[in-house]
């Protein structure tokens, strides 16, 4: 390991990165805060990218993947408004950082990621981190976790072309869904879904952004 890296203060970094990049961009969930502070994200970033572990920006990871920017984790997690008891579902598990993050803040996380080979490091990573509250499947999220549901949020971590009904058929009356809604690899529209009583949604767009796209039954 190069010795610049090992000179890094990771804890100095990430409350640096919570005080100068979330705080200041809006960020204001307690809960959300207290969870970024404690997910040690050099963990789950690729070796060769520990310096810049904090910085506010997306990082390469194995199979054409990304973590995403920590301003990005945090403002899906905060659009989800989630509570302590909540039960949540996460549609592309990735580097696991965003499960992390959830769950530093809900009861339980079920998780979904596609690609064999990451779902299984992030099942490792996570037991080796003791988050006991998180359980982690390799499978395709289009048709979610029918047998754990309903979810009181879904987030989806990856661009969706569509609306997926079958999850929202998962999403408790008053559940939120938080996704990158859009079929171009250009940009997409980061959306939050509320499902109201009459099985409707309540749509809000919170802004512009850049996710890899959601793979699998979804895109035939």
């Amino acid at each position: 390991m190069p010795k610049a890296v090992l000179s890094v203060d990771f804890d100095s970094a990430r409350n640096a990165m919570v005080e100068n990049q979330i705080k200041r961009r809006g960020i204001f969930d307690r809960a959300v805060l207290r969870a970024l502070l404690q997910v040690p994200r050099h963990l789950f970033v690729e070796p060769k990218f520990l310096s810049r572990a904090y910085s506010d920006s997306a990082l390469p990871i194995k199979e054409n993947q990304t973590i995403s920017q920590p301003y990005i984790v945090a403002l899906m997690t905060q659009s989800a408004m989630l509570k302590a008891d909540d039960r949540v579902l996460e549609i592309g598990t990735g580097s696991a950082y965003q499960a992390a993050v959830l769950a530093e803040i809900v009861q339980k996380v079920y998780t979904i990621g596609i690609v064999e080979s990451l779902a299984q490091t992030a099942k490792d990573k996570l037991k080796k981190l003791d988050y006991k509250n998180v359980t982690v499947r390799h499978g395709d999220g289009y048709r979610g976790w029918p047998e754990q549901s309903p979810f009181d949020a879904i987030l989806i971590t990856a661009a969706a072309p569509k609306i997926p009904q079958l999850l929202i058929d998962q999403l408790k009356v008053g559940g939120r869904m938080v996704l990158p809604l859009g079929k171009t690899k250009g940009s997409q529209d980061l959306i939050v879904l509320t499902k109201l009583e009459d099985g409707s949604l309540k749509e809000k767009f919170i802004t512009a952004v850049v996710f890899v796209p959601m793979t699998g039954e979804i895109r035939q």
